[in-house]
């Protein structure tokens, strides 16, 4: 499990559909060790804090693996690491096989995953097209968010070392594929139960997962 990429971006304002939009999804990689802080990393900085960023969304990873697919869904499309608005461009680090909860030393830092990435319009208009938000959650290939439990530096090349597994092991694709589902199978429903009981899965889901339940 590798680090390829460390991608960091600074607000900036885009007219998009007749309006300028504030937004730091156009991530570049950088070289060198960069500081991962409690909120961020150096240089790096969210535009709307009501729904990126914080805690819970200190860093998104996005792994390298899917880079492949969007190649052929996306032909002529220049894709550097980065474009999907990630920090992180990760390799051997699948949402299948990661889990709410799972921490792990990157560099000198430690972190944690926290939740899959929901697309938002932003998605949108860094490839310039409406319809990548509806494509990039039909492909269920979400990303993946981190806290930092111990600051630190890091740096392309960084191999992360897993210190602990949630004993849980809910995994990142099971909770995006649950959030986008239209019905839910009695195995499903018992799924559920124990996600809304994750603690380090953050409240704002686990709410919502509990309302569907009374549904």
């Amino acid at each position: 499990m590798k680090l390829l990429s460390v991608n960091v971006g600074l607000p900036r304002e885009v007219p998009w559909h007749g309006h300028v939009v504030r937004t730091s999804i156009f991530k570049k990689p950088v070289t060198g060790r960069v500081l991962l802080r409690r909120l961020n990393l150096n240089k790096d900085y969210q535009s709307d804090l009501t729904v990126h960023g914080g805690r819970d969304k200190a860093v998104y990873c996005y792994p390298s693996e899917h880079y492949a697919y969007w190649e052929e869904q996306l032909p002529g499309k220049e894709l550097p690491y980065g474009v999907f608005g990630e920090n992180f461009t990760t390799q051997g680090m699948l949402e299948s096989a990661l889990h709410i909860g799972d921490k792990f030393s990157i560099g000198s830092a430690q972190v944690m995953i926290t939740q899959p990435r929901l697309p938002c319009y932003k998605l949108g208009l860094r490839f310039a097209d409406d319809g990548m938000v509806r494509r990039f959650a039909q492909a269920g290939r979400s990303g993946f968010y981190l806290s930092v439990v111990g600051e630190g530096e890091v740096a392309a090349g960084d191999e992360f070392q897993l210190l602990s597994q949630d004993p849980a092991r809910i995994s990142v694709a099971e909770i995006f594929r649950l959030f986008f589902a239209r019905e839910y199978s009695q195995e499903d429903r018992a799924l559920l139960e124990e996600i809304a009981k994750l603690p380090a899965l953050p409240g704002f889901w686990k709410q919502d997962f509990r309302e569907r339940l009374l549904l």
